[in-house]
């Protein structure tokens, strides 16, 4: 059996360490990329979101690398994303790819399947060697979302262009290189050593939220490297989903204490959005509200073309923005998107948000 999934940011790091650790051979596709795009876009339906083409491609490229299993993660409620296993799974045999594909549904609505789902990846391994494995992936997972936050704060600040990417990259590759838990603990010292060598120079910085749909706010190719512009722009990011919390919410139903919890988010919606729409769309908004309460300049939603559960959202924010004085923008992606237009409407959204400070008096 050799393991493939499709890239979601680096959920690869996460996965590959987990699956790898509990001896399961891994083909991880290669980094989304134009080519992947268009392979997915060509045989998926046409109002299908990104997302949905973007793992085809990644699953069309694996299968050529020798992959012979998909691990898909599954969903319930009012999106579409809980049955786009079965449909690529459907698209990937009518173009003669046999995949066997295994199915993660969530915890909470099918713990039966998804131990069988895993019992079947894992094969031999006792149930106590899982656990570690999962433990494995997890602590890289958080690991993983420690040195992006890091780089969320060095990028607008670094005194050399550039700098802050090329370290977070090497930094990432240690993780990643890390195979038992004893490298680990080397990886995240000397990982945390290299983003530290970062030379900054002190400067007054914007502070914008990216909030949305979990696939497009973690995949850097999907929503065309936001915080890597926004950053070389002089903005400090922070996001609204991170990976480790993701898992903690929906995999460990919580059991981590210390995390922050979408449950937050969802409470902070309640005056303009009281009950679960699909996705993230509840999240989105309650999210504009928490940023809005912690001060920062702005916020940017980014969606996926005709992602139903964000449109809701987006049709709301403007109440939001209102009420709370968050100047926020949605930024919708598909196949479509161009890096020049995305960038202009980033630019005019920074430049608003800096006047607005500057008439405020707190941006010297």
């Amino acid at each position: 059996m050799r393991v493939t999934f499709p890239h979601m940011g680096n959920l690869w790091i996460s996965l590959k360490a987990m699956l790898t650790y509990l001896g399961v051979q891994v083909i991880v596709p290669p980094p989304c990329n134009k080519q992947a795009l268009q392979a997915g876009a060509k045989w998926a339906p046409e109002f299908a979101c990104l997302p949905l083409k973007l793992n085809l491609g990644n699953f069309i490229q694996a299968r050529e690398m020798g992959a012979d299993t998909i691990v898909m993660a599954g969903g319930c409620g009012p999106c579409r994303f809980g049955y786009y296993a079965q449909v690529e799974h459907v698209i990937l045999h009518d173009l003669g790819y046999n995949y066997q594909l295994v199915v993660m549904e969530p915890p909470e609505k099918h713990i039966g399947e998804l131990l069988q789902r895993i019992k079947y990846i894992t094969g031999q391994n006792s149930w106590w060697q899982v656990m570690q494995g999962i433990r494995f992936g997890f602590r890289k997972a958080c690991l993983v979302d420690q040195l992006e936050k890091r780089a969320f704060y060095l990028r607008p600040r670094e005194k050399r262009s550039g700098s802050t990417d090329k370290a977070l990259q090497e930094a990432l590759a240690t993780v990643d290189a890390a195979s038992n838990w004893r490298e680990l603990e080397q990886a995240k010292h000397q990982a945390m050593q290299r983003l530290d060598e970062v030379k900054t120079v002190q400067r007054p910085v914007l502070r914008v939220a990216l909030i949305g749909e979990i696939y497009t706010l973690l995949e850097p190719f999907a929503n065309l490297e936001l915080e890597k512009r926004l950053g070389e722009m002089g903005v400090e990011v922070d996001r609204s989903i991170y990976l480790s919390e993701w898992i903690n919410d929906h995999l460990f139903l919580g059991l981590v204490r210390g995390m922050r919890s979408s449950k937050a988010f969802s409470q902070a919606a309640a005056p303009y959005l009281a009950h679960f729409v699909g996705g993230h769309g509840q999240e989105s908004v309650g999210s504009a509200v928490y940023y809005a309460r912690q001060g920062y300049d702005g916020a940017i939603h980014v969606l996926p073309f005709t992602c139903m559960p964000e449109i809701v959202a987006m049709g709301i924010l403007p109440r939001v923005s209102q009420g709370t004085g968050l100047p926020v923008m949605s930024l919708i992606v598909d196949e479509h998107s161009g890096a020049a237009g995305v960038q202009t409407r980033l630019e005019a959204f920074v430049d608003l948000l800096a006047r607005q400070k500057r008439h405020k008096g707190a941006f010297a």
